[in-house]
C-alpha cells in the first residue's frame, strides 16, 4: 500500500502545484491579493509582494513539471518528491508567521479571494509537505503504477483529490456551496422555527436584497426593515420611502414586498416578488412605474 501511495503522490502533487501556482503567476487578482497578505509588512511595497507572489506561482508550476515527467526526464524521484517537500515547509512556515503577526491577512495560495487563514489552510501546507515525502520514495513511474494496478490507482487518486478538495478553501464554491444548498433543499433551513417550512425573516430579507424587485424600488426606501407579518403562504416586508410626484412633492410612503413564504437565497436565488407603494397620508395604492423610477437614481459622487 505504502508504494502504491509514494507512486501515485507525484500526479496528485502536480495538479494541486499547477492549479495555484497557475493562479499566483497568471491571474489577473495576483497584485490585488497580494496587497491583504503578510508580504507587503514584510517588503514594506505591494508591488514586490505581486513579484514574489508570482515568482512563487513560477516555482510552483516547475515542481508541477517536475513531478509529472521526472523519470522520463532522468531525475531520480528523490529530486522532485524533495522540491515538493521544501515548498510545503516553507508553505507552513509562511503561514505561520503569518498567522502569529496578522491574522486577519490573507493566504494567497492560489491567488483567490480568501479568509483570514484558519486549520484548513495549514492542512493543505501539510499535504503538499508529507505528500513530497511521500513522492520522494517512489520506486516507479506513476503511470507504471497506474498500468499495473489501474482500480487501486483510481482509488488511491480519488480520495487524495477529495482530501485536498476537502482542505481547499477556495474550492468551496465548486462543491460545498452545492451541497449544503441540496441539504436545505432536502431537509429545510437549519434556523426555520415556527410553522414547517417558515425561514427566519432575515433570509427573507436577504433574498429580497438580491432580487430584481429590490433594484428596481430602492431608489425611493428610505429605511431598514420596519414591520413583517405572514398571510396565506406569503411573507410580507414593509419599508418605509419618500416618492417625488412632480405636483405634489415628496410623498411619505411605505414600500411593501411579499415573497413566498418558505423561499431563501439557497433554494430560490430568482424569487418572485410584489411590490406596492402606499401613500402614507392617504393609504392609498400609489401607480408607481418601478422601472422608470430606477432609472432616475442620482448617482453618486466621485472622490477624485
Amino acid at each position: 500500500m505504502i508504494p502504491l501511495l509514494s507512486n501515485l503522490a507525484p500526479p496528485v502533487l502536480a495538479a494541486l502545484l499547477a492549479l495555484t501556482g497557475a493562479g499566483k503567476l497568471f491571474g489577473r487578482g495576483t497584485a490585488l491579493l497580494a496587497a491583504g497578505t503578510v508580504l507587503v509588512r514584510v517588503l514594506g511595497d505591494a508591488r514586490r509582494a505581486g513579484l514574489v507572489l508570482r515568482a512563487v506561482g513560477g516555482a510552483e508550476l516547475a515542481v508541477a513539471a517536475a513531478l509529472l515527467a521526472g523519470p522520463a526526464a532522468g531525475l531520480p524521484a528523490l529530486v522532485p518528491g524533495a522540491a515538493t517537500a521544501g515548498l510545503g515547509a516553507a508553505f507552513t512556515a509562511y503561514l505561520g508567521y503569518a498567522r502569529a503577526t496578522a491574522p486577519e491577512s490573507s493566504c494567497g495560495c492560489s491567488a483567490r479571494a480568501e479568509g483570514p487563514i484558519g486549520p484548513r489552510t495549514f492542512a493543505r501546507a501539510g499535504a503538499v509537505l508529507l505528500g513530497g515525502v511521500a513522492a520522494a520514495g517512489a520506486d516507479a513511474s506513476w503511470w507504471s503504477q497506474a498500468a499495473s494496478r489501474p482500480v487501486g490507482s483510481a482509488l488511491v487518486v480519488a480520495a487524495a483529490a477529495a482530501l485536498l478538495f476537502v482542505v481547499s478553501a477556495d474550492l468551496d464554491r465548486s462543491w460545498l456551496l452545492p451541497l449544503r444548498r441540496l441539504r436545505i433543499r432536502l431537509f429545510g433551513h437549519p434556523l426555520a422555527t415556527g410553522a414547517a417550512g417558515r425561514v427566519p425573516v432575515e433570509a427573507s430579507v436577504q433574498l429580497l436584497e438580491s432580487s430584481l424587485a429590490w433594484q428596481a424600488a430602492s431608489p425611493i426606501v428610505r429605511s431598514s426593515l420596519l414591520d413583517h407579518w405572514d398571510d396565506e403562504g406569503w411573507r410580507v416586508l414593509r419599508f418605509s420611502g419618500v416618492y417625488e410626484e412632480a405636483v405634489r412633492g415628496a410623498r411619505p410612503v411605505s414600500v411593501l414586498f411579499a415573497l413566498d413564504l418558505a423561499a431563501s437565497i439557497d433554494t430560490a436565488p430568482s424569487p418572485a416578488v410584489r411590490v406596492s407603494v402606499i401613500d402614507d397620508d392617504t393609504e392609498e395604492v400609489v401607480p408607481l412605474d418601478l422601472l422608470a423610477a430606477a432609472g432616475r437614481r442620482s448617482a453618486l459622487p466621485l472622490a477624485n
